[in-house]
């Protein structure tokens, strides 16, 4: 994975087996990801699921600064963190588990969601709101009905591990921003329960991944 300072990027990964668990385990890596992620990116969404996750960030310069690492000279910080996030997990499943070998059997993808137009409404001093492309609201919109599309709930509130209930305002975590969430979606804060139920189109969902 490479990234650029203010892209924004689908991160992703998806196993062929349940990866948490127990409550404790969505908890353990959420810890992981405060410590490990969250320095060297803003996260605008995010949603962890019995078998892969979903974050929405925007890479900032110190995640994108190489580390110092003499055998990989060109890895940068936020990529090596995301690898050692999933490692520490895996590790700790597998004791949990009596258990060998890859937890994630994929690669991590980042697909960045940037475009020309977007990147015009990045250079603006002004709000970016009529210049975003629907394929960043879609896929903001797509990871918070994750849980509901999966049938594991009927409303995205009722999914404990994912941001939906911070912005709705129903807890006040902080994993991810969402002042600058609302100004890179584009939704409306006063409306944003009806806003993020909207349908998703599935030639733009495409395009997220």
């Amino acid at each position: 994975m490479h990234f650029e300072p203010n892209a924004v990027y689908h991160i992703y990964n998806r196993s062929n087996e349940t990866v948490f668990h127990h409550r404790d385990n969505y908890l353990f890596f959420l810890k992981k990801t405060k410590e490990l992620i969250a320095p060297y990116c803003e996260i605008l969404d995010w949603v962890l699921m019995p078998n892969h996750f979903h974050f929405l960030v925007v890479a900032t310069e110190d995640g994108c600064t190489n580390t110092t690492e003499k055998h990989r000279p060109a890895l940068q910080i936020l990529s090596k963190n995301i690898g050692g996030l999933l490692s520490s997990y895996a590790q700790a499943i597998n004791k949990q588990e009596n258990r060998r070998g890859k937890l994630f059997s994929h690669n991590t993808k980042a697909k960045c969601l940037n475009d020309v137009e977007f990147e015009k409404a990045l250079s603006r001093s002004e709000s970016f709101n009529a210049s975003v492309p629907d394929y960043l609201t879609t896929c903001f919109n797509y990871i918070h009905q994750n849980p509901v599309m999966a049938g594991l709930v009927t409303k995205p509130e009722e999914w404990e591990f994912s941001s939906f209930r911070d912005f709705a305002g129903l807890r006040k975590g902080t994993l991810a921003n969402k002042y600058l969430a609302f100004q890179y979606v584009g939704l409306d804060p006063e409306d944003f329960y009806a806003q993020s139920m909207m349908l998703l189109d599935e030639s733009i969902l495409k395009k997220v991944f």
